[in-house]
């Protein structure tokens, strides 16, 4: 190693604190690199999504690359945590779908929405109000939510391959296990599992970019047309800072800000617990160490996401893929922001990555997930029915916000009517009454 690279390492080592974290620079970068690999998909899902509520595709493409940038920069130096962040999914479905096709209303007002929960995020996080909601989730439902989150990614990638599909009188069916992608996922999984029972270094990117290789001559995986690889990224003109404030007192405003804040703050506290607790980054008490930091960045990240042009900016799921990997510091962060930056001007290379080479991986992600499943006290009712629940509902109602919901409020009702409503902090209680009061009013 010559005495530059030495140097450079060294910086990394000190800045990031790798050995405290029982990491190095080689398996960090690694790390990073599989955890944008799982999220790239949304540089191309998002600008269509967005397309269809009337906004310009290029715009979008350049507001989301460049949006998870920032916010994963925050989360890299700021928090020091190895979590990447971009626009989420779900949130900008409901920005397009519900906001802008269903309620009438222009994009530019579904912006506007998404500006000021940005704004509102930051208060919140500045008063640590998101940290007290952190903090006020019981151990035993910590565990859980990873556990729930492992089983809701694990669906995420089978239902993106079309290994579960939607059913007749059923939840989910069973895909047509002869078509190309479901084929070529398979042959992913296989390559994957080989790796990792090898204890091959790196294993899940691997076998990513094995699986796209193998996807060319299967057909599905579509190689950018010749001189198309490297290009500028597109302009942010006609979607960047195009707020609309006409209509920022209305109901209707106040309902879409409320619920962008809901799913999102939800979204991320649980993807933050669950990630967490698997890497064995929560302290004794169920504590997450910086987790003010960490919200920032996605506060942060919403806020300028809002005025690039896209929707609301969380931390992905996904970031449990580089977890998986070894990534423990905010150095897997910043290579992360590194890829989606490089990504700006090479969009045709990452988006030919297939949806049947990123699924194998959130599949095995799933498994890696349901470790702390041990740490859940399953002997006390009034602490494994709340997280039975936890578990069961994220991946049954789509959505890690509805899990939280279902654990607090039995957690909530269960210890209150067993006499055990000391063990329950004033917090949660509050909480639990929010989530009644949104659900039945």
């Amino acid at each position: 190693m010559s005495s530059k690279t030495e140097v450079e390492h060294g910086f990394l080592e000190k800045r990031f604190e790798l050995e405290e974290h029982g990491t190095d620079v080689k398996t960090e970068v690694l790390a990073g690199i599989t955890t944008f690999m799982t999220m790239a998909y949304i540089l191309a899902v998002n600008p269509l999504i967005l397309a269809d509520a009337g906004m310009d595709v290029g715009g979008v493409f350049t507001a989301t690359a460049l949006s998870a940038v920032i916010a994963t920069l925050v989360m890299a130096f700021y928090a020091n945590y190895p979590f990447g962040l971009a626009p989420g999914m779900g949130l900008n479905a409901f920005f397009a779908y519900t906001v802008v096709l269903g309620m009438g209303y222009s994009w530019q007002f579904a912006l506007t929405a998404v500006l000021i929960e940005g704004i509102i995020f930051i208060v919140l996080s500045f008063f640590k109000v998101r940290e007290a909601i952190f903090d006020c989730i019981p151990i035993n439902l910590k565990h859980a939510v990873s556990v729930g989150i492992g089983l809701f990614i694990a669906l995420i990638g089978l239902s993106n391959v079309g290994l579960v599909v939607q059913g007749e009188g059923v939840i989910l069916d069973l895909g047509n296990l002869k078509s190309p992608e479901v084929l070529l996922a398979l042959i992913g999984l296989i390559i994957m599992g080989v790796l990792l029972a090898k204890k091959v270094k790196g294993a899940l990117l691997i076998g990513i970019l094995a699986t796209t290789i193998i996807g060319i001559p299967m057909g599905v995986t579509q190689l950018p047309e010749a001189g198309g690889i490297i290009s500028l990224p597109p302009s942010l003109k006609h979607v960047a800072f195009q707020f609309e404030w006409g209509h920022i007192f209305t109901l209707d405003m106040v309902v879409v800000v409320f619920t962008f804040l809901f799913v999102d703050i939800f979204d991320t506290i649980g993807t933050l617990t669950g990630v967490a607790s698997k890497a064995n980054m929560l302290d004794e008490e169920g504590k997450l160490p910086r987790v003010s930091e960490a919200l920032m960045s996605d506060a942060v990240g919403t806020l300028s996401g809002a005025c690039l042009g896209t929707s609301t900016v969380t931390t992905f799921v996904e970031s449990a893929s580089g977890v998986a990997e070894g990534g423990r510091t905010g150095l897997t962060a910043l290579t992360t922001a590194g890829m989606f930056a490089i990504s700006l001007f090479f969009a045709p290379l990452f988006i030919m990555v297939p949806s049947s080479a990123t699924a194998p991986a959130l599949i095995l992600v799933g498994l890696f997930m349901m470790s702390p499943i041990k740490e859940v006290d399953l002997d006390d009712f009034t602490e494994a029915i709340p997280a039975f629940l936890t578990i069961l509902m994220m991946p049954m109602a789509y959505s890690i916000a509805e899990g939280i919901v279902f654990g607090i409020v039995s957690y909530v009702i269960l210890k209150t009517l067993t006499g055990k409503w000391k063990e329950v902090s004033p917090v949660t209680y509050i909480l639990a009454l929010i989530f009644i009061l949104k659900e039945f009013l």
